[in-house]
C-alpha cells in the first residue's frame, strides 16, 4: 500500500472511535462515510454474520483505507462462551417470585417447573447461596442447592422466560475455556483475513489471554473484554498480559449491581493507565441513537466522562451496526470528544491523573519527552517505531502535543489507530539518526503538524527496528521543505 502520494487525513482530536459494522453499515458508501465522520477502528462482531459477510466488509474497509490514505484498524470480536438455557415445550413460560425452579441436564423441553441447562461444567461450580441471572438479568434466581445433575433455585423476581435465553453466573469462576470451538474457527478465519486486533470475550483469568496468545502469536494484538466480576480479582495480571482492554458494560452491568459499574470502570481505567495499555469504553454509549437521530443528554455526558477520564477510545455497537442513524452516531461522538478536548479542564484532569513512570528506559525517555514538549512548546511529538512500543509509551504520558507515529510497518500503523493521540504514518526504514530526523521533520511538515521554524520533539529506539528499545530523545526545527 502506497501512502507516499498524499498526506493522511488528520483527526482534530486524540481519543479514538470504534464503530461496529453490521446490516446498517455494510456497503462501501456507508463505511467510507463512517470513516469520514470519525471512525478510526471498525469492529466485526463474530456473534453475528457469516464469514462471507465479514470478508466482504474487510475488503471494503481496506478499499476505503487505500482511498483515504490513512491506516485503519479492524477489530475481530469473538463471541466467547455464551451460556444459554434450553427450549420450552410451549416456547415461553411465566415465572412468579417465590416459586421454585430447576435447571437440569435433561435435554427434554422445559416447563414452568424446569428447563435444561446444556453446560455440564456449570454443575461443578454452582452452590447454594449463589445467584443465576437469566435473559440479561431480567430474571434472578437464588440457588438453593446443586447435586451435580440439577440446580434447585427460588425465583427472586417475576418475569417471562423463553427459549435459549442467556445465563450469567456472577458468583463463580467458570471452568470453561475463553475460546470455544466456534471461536477457534472464527479466529483462524480472522487471522487469515489479516485483522489487526482480536477481542476476547468473557476473559476471567490471565491464562485465558495466554491461551489465545499461543494461537495468535504476533499476527494480531489482543484486546481483553472485561465482562465478568471474576476478572476484577485478577485485574492487574490480565491487563499486563493483554495488549488492550475493553470495559464491556453489557454483561458486566448485568453481573454487577448498577451502582458499582461506574466505580469499576474508573478502576479499570486507572490500572490500564498505570501499565500504558489502551482502554476502550463500550456498550450503550449512544443507545438511543439506534432509533433516534440525536442522543440523550445523559448519553452525551457518559461519552464525555469517559474522555475526561482519559480513555483511549469509545465504542458504538448497535448504534452503527443495525441502527437507523449509523453515520450521525459517529458524527455526534466525534463532536462530543472534540468539545471535551477543547476544555482546559481536560488537560488539567489528565495531568492530575498522570502516572509515575515505570523504572525503565522507555518510560524515562517518554516522561522526559512529555516535559520537553511542554517546556519548548513543541508542535508535535514524533515517535519512530517498528513494533509500536515507543508510540504506546508516549501515549501513556498523555502529552499536550499530538503524537505523530512513523513506522515502516503497515501492520503497526493499523494497530496504533486504536491508541490515544497517535496519528500513524508509513515511512521507509531509516538506518541512522540523521535519516530519522529528516524523516520526522518532513513528515511533520507534510501532515500539517508543524510549519517552517517550529520545534518538534523526536523519540525512537536504537538500534532501529529492535522492539522495546526506546532510548533516544532529539529536538529538531522544521526547515524549508
Amino acid at each position: 500500500m502506497n501512502y507516499e502520494r498524499k498526506p493522511t487525513m488528520r483527526r482534530q482530536r486524540k481519543a479514538k472511535i470504534v464503530a461496529t459494522l453490521g446490516p446498517a453499515s455494510a456497503d462501501q458508501k456507508t463505511i467510507q462515510a463512517l470513516f469520514e465522520a470519525g471512525a478510526d477502528v471498525f469492529r466485526f462482531n463474530f456473534s453475528h454474520g457469516s464469514h462471507a459477510d465479514h470478508q466482504q466488509r474487510y475488503e471494503i474497509v481496506r478499499a476505503v483505507e487505500q482511498a483515504v490514505g490513512r491506516p485503519i484498524a479492524i477489530l475481530a470480536d469473538l463471541q466467547g462462551p455464551k451460556l444459554r438455557i434450553g427450549q420450552f415445550a410451549d416456547g415461553k413460560i411465566e415465572l412468579q417470585a417465590g416459586q421454585e425452579f430447576t435447571l437440569d441436564r435433561d435435554p427434554a423441553p422445559g416447563n414452568k417447573q424446569r428447563v435444561c441447562l446444556p453446560h455440564a461444567e456449570l454443575f461443578e461450580v454452582i452452590a447454594g447461596g449463589q445467584s443465576l441471572l437469566l435473559d440479561d438479568g431480567k430474571v434472578r434466581l437464588e440457588v438453593l442447592s446443586c447435586d451435580g445433575q440439577s440446580i434447585h433455585t427460588r425465583v427472586v423476581n417475576s418475569g417471562s422466560l423463553s427459549d435459549r435465553k442467556g445465563v450469567n453466573v456472577p458468583d463463580a469462576v467458570l471452568p470453561i475455556p475463553a475460546l470455544t470451538e466456534k471461536d477457534k474457527r472464527d479466529l483462524k478465519f480472522a487471522l487469515e483475513l489479516g485483522v489487526d486486533w482480536i477481542a476476547l470475550s468473557f476473559v476471567q483469568r490471565p491464562e485465558d489471554v495466554m491461551e489465545a496468545r499461543a494461537l495468535i502469536g504476533e499476527r494480531a494484538s489482543i484486546l481483553s473484554k472485561l465482562e465478568k466480576p471474576a476478572a476484577l480479582e485478577q485485574l492487574d495480571a490480565i491487563v499486563q498480559v493483554s495488549d488492550a482492554i475493553m470495559v464491556a458494560r453489557g454483561d458486566l452491568g448485568v453481573e454487577l449491581p448498577p451502582e458499582r459499574v461506574p466505580g469499576v470502570q474508573k478502576r479499570i481505567l486507572r490500572v490500564c493507565r498505570q501499565h500504558g495499555k489502551p482502554i476502550v469504553i463500550a456498550t450503550q454509549m449512544l443507545e438511543s441513537m439506534i432509533t433516534s437521530p440525536v442522543p440523550t443528554r445523559a448519553e452525551a455526558s457518559d461519552v464525555a466522562s469517559a474522555i475526561y477520564d482519559g480513555a483511549d477510545a469509545v465504542m458504538l455497537s448497535a448504534e452503527s451496526a443495525s441502527g437507523a442513524y449509523p453515520v450521525p452516531a459517529v458524527s455526534i461522538m466525534d463532536r462530543i470528544i472534540t468539545e471535551v478536548e477543547r476544555d482546559p479542564l481536560y488537560q488539567n484532569m489528565l495531568d492530575a491523573q498522570h502516572e509515575t513512570p515505570l523504572p525503565n528506559r522507555g518510560d524515562a525517555i517518554c516522561s522526559a519527552l512529555r516535559d520537553v514538549t511542554r517546556i519548548i512548546g513543541a508542535k508535535v511529538t514524533v515517535t519512530y517505531t517498528s513494533s509500536g512500543h515507543t508510540s504506546l509509551r508516549a501515549a501513556r504520558e498523555r502529552p499536550m502535543a499530538p503524537i505523530l507515529s512513523i513506522t515502516p510497518k503497515l501492520s503497526t500503523a493499523r494497530r496504533l489507530a486504536l491508541v490515544w493521540g497517535v496519528h500513524s504514518t508509513i515511512s521507509e526504514q531509516v538506518h541512522n539518526e540523521s535519516e530519522m530526523v529528516t524523516a520526522a521533520c518532513q513528515t511533520a511538515f507534510k501532515e500539517g503538524f508543524a510549519k517552517v521554524g517550529d520545534q518538534i520533539a523526536i523519540t525512537a529506539g536504537m538500534p532501529f527496528g529492535q522492539p522495546g528499545s526506546t532510548n533516544l530523545l532529539r529536538l529538531a526545527e522544521i526547515w524549508a521543505q
